[in-house]
């Protein structure tokens, strides 16, 4: 299996596939590369696809300090998978998590991004949302380690904004608790307290985000409740990003609707690659409205 070794001595596994412009996936904290297969079989017949598993999800590895886990490191590995890779810009997709490090990445690395989706993103971003946050991390850290993930995998997987991807296709959702049993329960509890639990706010990178020209595209699910105010917030702060809703979606939307976020993903990066994406008019900003 290919793997890359970070400068901090961990190794990460990842699946190369297709040729062409270069497009990296970034999982969520409930998936891994694995999850990113119907991205996969769609985008590698036009582009070079890299997914990788994130340190704490095997097969890559599982530092046992607590210390190799953070926002920080989490976006340091994205850069460090294109430049070991010669990839440099590529396209950049990420959910929730992923979706973090992916916004992150284009703050502190947008040389190495041709583009940047950020899907799912806003766990915890809200201001009066902090307390409650940190509260149910500590609370799901704790069952994880005291119950593991192959027991913890069915309960975190039936989440509130999951319960549609069930719904609407019970083959697909059994799959991904599957797949969310087989993760490490000592890596899972190091990246819910070091990555999830210690990231900062969005609205704390405000200035940040207003200074970003790097192509962008936020994707929401209507049904995933926690990530439409970061949403909208990104789209105004992001002069150069643009805001999809997809409906009736919760937050595992690559799986939930592949079809609908693969083509809405293409159209977005073919308008990159032709040179044809805009930032917005500033006059639209003038906070009128009717003139």
């Amino acid at each position: 299996m290919p793997s890359l070794r970070t400068t901090d001595g961990v190794d990460l596994h990842y699946e190369d596939v297709g040729e062409g412009t270069p497009m990296v996936f970034v999982h969520e904290y409930a998936g891994d590369h694995r999850a990113w297969e119907a991205q996969l079989r769609f985008f590698a017949r036009r582009y070079r696809c890299i997914a990788f598993a994130a340190r704490g999800y095997p097969p890559s590895a599982v530092p046992a300090d607590p210390a190799s886990y953070s926002q920080d490191r989490a976006t340091d590995d994205i850069a460090e998978v294109i430049q070991k890779l010669n990839l440099a810009p590529a396209h950049v997709v990420g959910l929730s998590m992923g979706g973090f490090a992916t916004l992150h990445l284009g703050l502190r690395y947008p040389h190495l991004a041709r583009s940047l989706v950020a899907a799912g993103v806003g766990y915890g971003a809200s201001p009066d949302k902090r307390e409650q946050f940190w509260a149910e991390t500590d609370a799901t850290i704790a069952r994880i380690r005291a119950e593991g993930m192959d027991k913890m995998a069915n309960i975190y997987g039936h989440g509130p904004t999951r319960l549609i991807f069930e719904q609407k296709d019970p083959r697909g959702f059994a799959e991904f608790i599957t797949q969310l049993a087989e993760h490490s329960t000592e890596g899972s509890a190091l990246t819910m307290q070091g990555v999830q639990r210690q990231r900062p706010s969005l609205w704390d990178l405000r200035e940040g985000f207003a200074k970003m020209t790097t192509p962008t595209l936020v994707i929401a699910g209507d049904e995933d409740d926690p990530t439409l105010e970061a949403s909208i917030f990104l789209k105004r702060t992001i002069h150069s990003s643009a805001l999809l809703v997809m409906p009736k979606c919760g937050h595992t939307m690559n799986l939930e609707d592949p079809d609908a976020f693969n083509r809405a993903v293409l159209e977005f990066v073919t308008h990159v690659d032709a040179g044809t994406w805009r930032n917005r008019i500033p006059a639209s900003l003038s906070g009128g409205i009717i003139r």
